[in-house]
């Protein structure tokens, strides 16, 4: 199911002030609606979604800012994992996940979407999401990472505590350090509106102005080889019992500097093993790893992109720029 892609769709389209006409909108928040039962029936008795909390919480949240009343139901499983404390996944972060929850949580009770009875529940799981967000900040004043910190920056300014709220002071100086991380377009969608004080829950109430259309796209230039390249070693790990080897690729790889980790990809077969092949998705945050020597991230597996020294890169492959003498290890880890 896209239930994330078309939730960020929604939310941009709502944003962009479309035309009075709402039969397109409610032709596609009818699709959102269905892709949300698709989603939860196709791994139901996992007790989660088919695709992730945080796409299913992206789509209650646009049905929201929408004003578009969600299922009892459908609410009652983001709030029965968030209690059980289900969002994260071994070895990662779940703050990113928490936080859309809770704008989710926050937008159902602003709007009174979620009926009487799921009030003092919704209330209840708005609280707990703002201490565990807290909790979640590390001693450089990021939540979760550089990427989670926005969102979680958003829940605060829209429950209105950003104010009396040391962590969002800290955060917010700890987001502005790390701009240049913000690289493709989707990140930036996701960083901006907390850098201007604003959070999702406002394109609910926002006020339509005819504006200049002055944006024009960016088509960056292909890197060239040249004298600035880089050598970096890639390696390609599979710890799990579906490989009969640990390691399965362990070879240098010549780029320009400042490349990509997906441009080094690319450039691996021909300067290695010929059979160094992979294979990504697009998604709203951009390309995704979906396989690695054919074996596919699935069933619960996803490929990890991990530092020399075991670190997670916070990035994904058309983010990240290795630098020179760098290891990165594409490692296939379970959920």
């Amino acid at each position: 199911p896209e239930t994330g892609r078309l939730a960020l769709y929604l939310l941009g389209l709502r944003a962009t002030c479309p035309p009075p006409d709402p039969s397109p909108q409610r032709f596609l928040v009818t699709w959102l609606k269905y892709y949300l039962e698709k989603d939860w029936a196709g791994s139901q008795r996992h007790g989660h979604p088919l695709t992730s909390f945080y796409q299913y919480s992206l789509g209650v949240l646009a049905l929201c800012v929408h004003r578009k009343r969600v299922r009892e139901e459908v609410i009652q499983r983001l709030l029965v994992a968030e209690r059980h404390r289900r969002f994260g996944h071994a070895g990662g972060s779940a703050v990113d996940t928490e936080a859309v929850a809770a704008l989710a949580f926050a937008c159902l009770e602003r709007e009174q979407l979620g009926g009487a009875r799921l009030a003092p529940e919704l209330q209840a799981a708005v609280s707990r999401a703002r201490v565990r967000l807290v909790e979640a900040q590390s001693e450089d004043g990021l939540i979760g990472n550089v990427f989670s910190t926005p969102l979680a920056l958003q829940f605060f300014i829209a429950t209105d505590t950003c104010r009396t709220q040391p962590a969002y002071g800290r955060a917010m100086a700890a987001l502005l350090q790390h701009l240049d991380a913000f690289t493709s377009a989707a990140a930036m969608a996701q960083a901006l509106p907390a850098l201007h004080g604003r959070s999702y829950l406002g394109i609910a109430s926002m006020q339509c102005q005819e504006e200049l259309d002055t944006l024009t796209p960016l088509v960056p230039e292909p890197l060239p080889l040249g004298p600035d390249n880089v050598t970096v070693r890639l390696v390609v790990e599979c710890p799990v019992p579906v490989c009969s080897q640990h390691l399965l690729y362990d070879h240098p790889v010549l780029a320009p500097a400042g490349a990509s980790l997906l441009y080094l990809l690319r450039a691996a077969p021909p300067q290695g093993p010929q059979n160094f092949t992979f294979e990504t998705q697009d998604t709203a945050q951009g390309p995704f790893l979906t396989s690695v020597l054919g074996l596919a991230a699935q069933h619960r597996h996803y490929w990890q992109l991990l530092s020399g020294l075991g670190t997670s890169l916070q990035m994904g492959v058309a983010d990240y720029r290795p630098e020179d003498g760098e290891t990165v290890i594409l490692r296939l880890s379970k959920w």
